[in-house]
């Protein structure tokens, strides 16, 4: 069963509520089409840039540590750009698809967490993450995530549909 889209007449009890669903939403499409791919389409780029759609997770991963946990919580986190190598998204080979879909996964549940502890419009702690600039609110942080989801899984769609897989809001 996939995640329906969030209506924007259905009541819900808080903002954060709402960005939640969205994250929801977004996650269910980006997780339905990565799972319905084979190991091999998985890894296979078929796109101009080169990203595979393994990439792509294992990026979303990364980036949502990036902006909550290294960046609004300000916590110290190992290798907050390990998704990369020369400017590139990067998977090593020992890992299969379902070991970066589960590391996807409980980063998710670790946004979630972050998400409803705090409040919307607290401001986030200093850290690297900022690059000197003043830390973002929470809510300013969530939406670029939810932007970035967004855009990646339109991105995720094109490459599902041109290897045959599973595309659309359904």
């Amino acid at each position: 069963m996939s995640v329906p889209f969030p209506a924007a007449t259905e009541p819900v009890g808080s903002r954060t509520e709402v960005f939640l669903r969205y994250l929801a939403y977004f996650r269910d499409g980006v997780g339905r089409r990565v799972e319905a791919m084979s190991e091999e389409e998985v890894r296979r780029s078929r796109v101009p840039s080169g990203w595979t759609p393994l990439e792509l997770v294992r990026h979303l991963t990364f980036m949502e540590r990036r902006w909550f946990v290294w960046g609004f919580e300000g916590e110290p986190v190992a290798d907050p750009h390990g998704d990369e190598v020369d400017g590139r998204w990067f998977v090593p080979e020992d890992l299969t698809a379902a070991e970066v879909l589960a590391d996807w996964r409980r980063q998710s549940a670790v946004t979630d967490a972050v998400l409803r502890r705090h409040d919307l419009d607290e401001v986030g702690r200093p850290g690297p993450r900022w690059e000197g600039a003043p830390p973002a609110t929470l809510e300013r942080v969530v939406l670029h995530v939810v932007q970035e989801y967004a855009r990646h899984l339109g991105h995720l769609d094109i490459v599902a549909e041109l290897g045959g897989g599973v595309t659309g809001e359904v």
